[in-house]
C-alpha cells in the first residue's frame, strides 16, 4: 500500500492504535529492507519505510558523507528537513500519529539528526550503531522522548567515545536515554530484536 508521496516508500497499515514504525535502512537498503524487522519488533503497529534518496556508488542512503564516518553535515541539514516533511506528509496521507524511528546504521543517523532538529516529528527512536550525526547541532528541547540507542562493543565503524556523545547530546536535550552495548559488531543481532521489542513494549 503505498500513496505517491515526497519519498519512495512502502506501507503496511497496522490493527494497533499505538505509534506506527518508521523504518530507515542503512547504506545501500531500500523500502523493503527493515519490513521484517519492523514485523519482529511489532506484529500490530503500522509500518512506514522511506527510501533514502541519496545514491552513493549506486546504494541508498540518507544523506551524503564525504569519507567512511566523516558526514556532509549540510546536506545532513537539508535532508533530515526534508524527512521530516514526508513524515508530516506520510501522516496526513495515511492518517497516522507522529511514528517511533527504527533506523539503522545511516538510518539511525538521520533519525538522529532529525531528533536533534525537529524534535517535534518523532515520538521516539530506536538508534541500532548511531553516531554522532551534526557536531554542532542546535539545542533541541526532546522533553522526555525516549530514545534507545544500541551499540555494537567491536564495532569497526562508530568508536565508542562516538556513541557515547550521541548518547550525551540527546540528554542534554532532555531526551529519555536509554543506551546500551551489545558484544558485537556493525551488524544487527537476535539480542538486539530482544533489547529493542522489550523496550518498545514497556
Amino acid at each position: 500500500m503505498t500513496q505517491n508521496l515526497s519519498f519512495i516508500h512502502r506501507f503496511e497499515p497496522g490493527t494497533s492504535t499505538a505509534a506506527p514504525l518508521l523504518l530507515l535502512h542503512g547504506t545501500g537498503g531500500d523500502e523493503t529492507d527493515l519490513l521484517s524487522l519492523g514485523k519482529a519488533l511489532t506484529p500490530d503497529r503500522a509500518l512506514l519505510s522511506p527510501r533514502g534518496k541519496v545514491l552513493e556508488n549506486g546504494m541508498p542512503r540518507f544523506f551524503r558523507r564525504l569519507a567512511e564516518g566523516i558526514f556532509d553535515e549540510q546536506d545532513v541539514i537539508k535532508r533530515a528537513h526534508e524527512l521530516a516533511d514526508f513524515i508530516v506528509e506520510a501522516g496526513t496521507a495515511y492518517k497516522l500519529g507522529k511514528p517511533v524511528a527504527v533506523g539503522f546504521s545511516n538510518g539511525a543517523n538521520i533519525a538522529a539528526a532529525i531528533l536533534l532538529l525537529r524534535p517535534e516529528a518523532l515520538s521516539g527512536a530506536i538508534l541500532l550503531r548511531a553516531m554522532v550525526p551534526l557536531a554542532k547541532p542546535p539545542q533541541a528541547e526532546l522533553a522526555q522522548t525516549p530514545v534507545l540507542i544500541i551499540s555494537g562493543a567491536s564495532d569497526p565503524i562508530i568508536p565508542a567515545s562516538n556513541a557515547k556523545l550521541l548518547a550525551t547530546m540527546l540528554k542534554n536535550a532532555n531526551a529519555d536515554v536509554q543506551h546500551e552495548t551489545l558484544p558485537t559488531g556493525h551488524n544487527l543481532t537476535q539480542n538486539d530484536v530482544t533489547l529493542a521489542t522489550k523496550w518498545l513494549n514497556q
